[in-house]
């Protein structure tokens, strides 16, 4: 399955070998590697090279390495996991400034709710109602339920990524939604003002949705992200 590794990037080839083998369906995920000492003779390399190549790919979360008598390297095969693992690391730990994000975010909030008024179903829009109604409740409640609502509104965004049924929009904004609860906590200000505006917003997006309008749910959803990164801004220069 392999060639001996190119001498002058011998460390970068094994691991793109591999790689590649797996991205093309030659090996498939539950397949074991070779033997190691297999895997050294088809590719001329060291032990040591070897072994640091198959730490790269368990890194990458494409091979999970199992120790002892039955162990081996196992192919996990690609999945959107890799896609979200770092994203969800740069959200989280606040690596990506409000700009930044929210320039990411705005166009694909606008494709999800687009396609999600295009694609939903009489479930999907009985969901969504409930979700609004949830997070109104919580908003009524006042102050003691704020986070609450926050928690709703993002269980919202990301039930409109799933309407669209793309693995790849529904991976990526779940990704968003899991960690970006930090900038919420630092930078939004939590106000009756602002989180009656915020429900307004969804309340119009899922309107919009729920009445096949894709050209107004892409606008309102855009111009959303837009407006709260505004909040979010002046909060932080302050």
């Amino acid at each position: 399955m392999f060639r001996k590794a190119k001498q002058n990037r011998i460390f970068q080839d094994v691991v793109d070998q591999i790689q590649e083998a797996i991205v093309e369906g030659k090996l498939k995920a539950g397949d074991q590697l070779p033997a190691e000492r297999e895997l050294k003779e088809q590719l001329n390399v060291s032990r040591g090279t070897l072994r640091e190549a198959l730490r790269v790919l368990e890194q990458k979360g494409l091979i999970e390495i199992k120790t002892g008598v039955s162990g081996g390297s196992i192919v996990k095969g690609v999945t959107t996991e890799q896609i979200s693992e770092n994203l969800g690391l740069l959200i989280r730990y606040k690596k990506v400034s409000l700009k930044d994000l929210a320039e990411f975010r705005e166009e694909l909030e606008g494709i999800a709710a687009c396609l999600a008024a295009e694609r939903s179903t009489p479930n999907d829009i009985q969901r969504l109602r409930a979700l609004l109604k949830e997070a109104r409740d919580y908003l009524e409640k006042g102050e003691s339920h704020w986070d609450d609502f926050i928690r709703v509104d993002e269980e919202l965004h990301l039930a409109l990524a799933r309407i669209t049924a793309n693995p790849l929009y529904i991976a990526v904004l779940q990704t968003v939604y899991y960690n970006i609860h930090t900038y919420y906590e630092s930078f939004l200000p939590m106000d009756d003002t602002i989180l009656s505006e915020n429900y307004q917003d969804l309340h119009d997006i899922i309107e919009a949705v729920e009445k096949r309008l894709p050209d107004r749910a892409r606008f309102l959803a855009k111009g959303h992200v837009r407006r709260f990164t505004a909040h979010m801004e002046k909060k932080e220069k302050v």
